[in-house]
């Protein structure tokens, strides 16, 4: 009886942890923050864990998918680059998640929502970057656009409890959708979080894939504009520092100001030099002869692939050849195709189409005392 009523108060101590942490949320967080005790929810009902929060639930699911994991070995710029110091897919989330996080805390946001977007917002890449998504783009009947993808990803691809999908609330969802595209509208986001989540993907991408440009041999220092450099800094660090700053203060003074309507961003110079760098790494390196090149090569792969499957659906895993069932065939294979690593990409490919010897191999060991003549 003891060890019942012991098991029975570890019970309701482990319910009170989250209720705590949902308290520390309510007293200490900011007025614009999204509270998770106020979530929308989840498209499937859930009991509420005993410890975490529903955003800290969302955000250890994301860690524990398979398609987080294959993040690694997804490009983020270049093509399978020889070393170890070019950035993936992965890296370039965890650098999103780092930015985000200390913009989210200068603020008073809450940053398991933001960890929880951030972790998740690019599940839906394609293998090579933005070549791929545009090849997939062009073969698949209404398009295809990775942000989408990544909430297919987490609503339909991904499995969770013997249902589709990761059942993540609706606001790690709406962060994801809306995290992409640098228009001077407004953000989509519906919270806060979601906002700094779509900034801190600008931040980041631009200023490491300058560090991977120059890393390359593609591009030089002396080569980006000075107007801009002279505003965010000369160093990888500086630039990021000043950007980060800039966006808490600016955005601080807003909140200070009691204006109606918050918007997460930088002054009006610093974001005009982050564009500014932004379109030049368009122009320069997005747009240019290297990843033109390894852009046509990507195409030639992937369209051959999305040919072969689509004609060999028994080559799919069930999952796929259920969602052709259900949705098509080329659905099943943008799928299929979009979740790949480039290596794995690459792999099929050439098991595919690349000639091999069917011949088994010489073993020479059968004539170590000489052959019979």
């Amino acid at each position: 009886m003891r060890l019942k009523g012991f098991f029975n108060r570890l019970e309701v101590n482990k319910m009170q942890i989250r209720l705590e942490i949902e308290k520390r949320e309510r007293d200490y967080l900011s007025p614009w923050a999204m509270l998770s005790s106020q979530t929308a929810g989840r498209e499937h009902y859930e009991e509420p864990d005993p410890i975490r929060t529903v955003f800290m639930l969302d955000r250890d699911r994301v860690v524990h998918s398979k398609s987080f994991r294959r993040l690694k070995h997804k490009t983020q710029v270049f093509i399978a680059p020889r070393g170890d110091h070019y950035r993936s897919r992965l890296t370039h989330t965890l650098e999103v998640n780092q930015i985000a996080k200390t913009i989210g805390a200068g603020l008073n946001l809450n940053l398991d929502l933001i960890e929880a977007m951030a972790l998740a917002h690019d599940v839906g890449h394609t293998p090579f970057a933005h070549a791929g998504e545009q090849i997939l783009n062009q073969l698949l009947p209404g398009g295809f656009r990775h942000t989408e993808n990544s909430i297919r990803v987490l609503t339909r691809v991904e499995q969770h409890k013997g249902r589709n999908g990761l059942n993540l609330t609706r606001e790690t969802l709406d962060g994801v959708k809306n995290h992409s595209g640098y228009s001077y509208g407004d953000s989509k986001a519906a919270t806060l979080e979601g906002q700094v989540i779509r900034l801190s993907d600008k931040i980041a991408y631009v200023q490491h894939d300058i560090d991977d440009s120059i890393r390359a041999g593609l591009l030089s220092l002396e080569q980006i504009p000075r107007e801009y450099l002279n505003i965010l800094g000369d160093t990888h660090s500086k630039r990021i520092a000043t950007l980060v700053i800039d966006t808490i203060n600016y955005t601080r003074q807003q909140i200070n100001n009691q204006a109606e309507l918050i918007k997460v961003k930088p002054s009006p110079e610093v974001e005009n030099a982050l564009r500014g760098l932004r379109e030049f790494m368009f122009l320069n390196i997005y747009q240019g002869k290297v990843c033109q090149a390894e852009r046509s090569r990507a195409t030639f792969v992937i369209e051959h692939l999305f040919k072969y499957y689509t004609h060999h659906p028994d080559k799919m895993s069930q999952l796929y050849r259920q969602i052709a069932d259900e949705e098509g065939m080329p659905v099943a294979v943008a799928d299929y195709i979009s979740g790949m690593s480039d290596e794995y990409c690459i792999e099929q490919f050439s098991n595919i189409y690349i000639p091999q010897s069917l011949v088994p191999a010489y073993d020479f060991q059968i004539f170590s005392e000489g052959p019979v003549i």
